[in-house]
């Protein structure tokens, strides 16, 4: 008779289970490294993020003026702000212009990505043209900005009852020229990421469409759109967000002036709580906008997306 060598099925099955032990070892080796590096970050996130957050929420319950002793107010500070023709003046210049450089950044940033996505001469280079106001110090060229609609454009267009005094200077007009400002460097990143869409479109289905009969805007709006209608809610939030919270080209172009006419919440927050004696009611102030923030950036997501189902 022949002995077995064959090993039982309970010892096979252990031997198997043994086998990829190695691997296991290297995949939770893998994994405590994972957690190693991330660790560093959520800690930094909760030291320099949330509890500045939290801090600020609590003393925007009290009567902190940024300095000397404080009580406890409870949300009178919130009740006020509903209250304060300033505040309620600073969101509605705030929404004015974040609507109309987002609508504008937009319209002008898909017209340039769409045209440098043509087959043009030097195509690479007017890429890099166009992208050089986002590295731009925004504070620097608003001081440029600055000059020009004050003295340069007087001048060019003396002719234009509008354009012949400094515009900075006119209480109805001043937005404008901030507007203006902050689309101009914006429109770099927004042809980025509209470009990067375009790129994702195939050639065949715009030759299937001329050959079909299809005009340019026939094309546009059956083909470009609808395919680069995710870039175009990225691009859509991130601006209105951005926009809301102007800070920059305000300071270097009106300072919040002619008086009141062009001052942001964000300016507001700064002027009011670190140089006001209003540090605690304009925590409040940006409690607030957060949330404000917040629940725009949302509705944005949620109507485009469902806009982009549509298609």
């Amino acid at each position: 008779m022949t002995s077995s060598t064959q090993a039982p099925p309970a010892a096979r099955g252990a031997g198997d289970a043994g086998t990829p032990a190695p691997r296991r070892a290297m995949k939770d080796r893998a994994q405590s490294t994972f957690y190693w590096m991330v660790w560093p970050a959520v800690i930094a996130f909760f030291l320099f993020h949330t509890v500045p957050v939290l801090v600020g929420i609590f003393f925007s319950l009290t009567n902190y003026a940024g300095y000397g002793a404080w009580n406890f107010v409870g949300l009178s500070n919130y009740v006020n702000l509903f209250k304060d023709d300033r505040v309620l003046q600073a969101y509605g210049f705030s929404f004015l212009f974040a609507v109309a450089a987002t609508v504008l950044t937009n319209l002008i940033s898909l017209s340039i990505a769409m045209g440098l996505n043509a087959k043009i001469m030097a195509r690479n280079f007017w890429r890099g043209v166009y992208f050089v106001p986002y590295v731009l110090a925004i504070l620097v060229i608003g001081y440029v900005f600055q000059f020009f609609f004050s003295s340069s454009l007087p001048k060019i267009l003396s002719g234009i009852p509008l354009f012949a005094d400094n515009i900075l200077t006119n209480e109805t007009w001043a937005w404008t020229a901030i507007v203006a400002l902050a689309v101009w460097q914006s429109c770099a990143f927004a042809i980025i990421i509209y470009l990067s869409g375009l790129q994702t479109i195939p050639r065949e289905l715009y030759e299937a469409a001329s050959l079909d009969g299809a005009k340019a805007w026939r094309s546009f709006r059956s083909i470009t759109f609808p395919l680069i209608s995710a870039f175009f809610t990225i691009n859509v939030v991130l601006s209105l967000k951005g926009f809301l919270q102007v800070f920059d080209p305000i300071v270097a172009l009106t300072n919040g002036g002619p008086g009141t006419a062009t001052e942001s919440v964000t300016l507001l927050i700064f002027r009011g709580g670190f140089s006001g004696g209003e540090f605690a009611y304009q925590t409040a102030n940006a409690v607030i906008f957060f949330i404000v923030i917040t629940i725009v950036s949302l509705f944005q997501f949620r109507v485009l997306q469902r806009r982009e189902a549509d298609f």
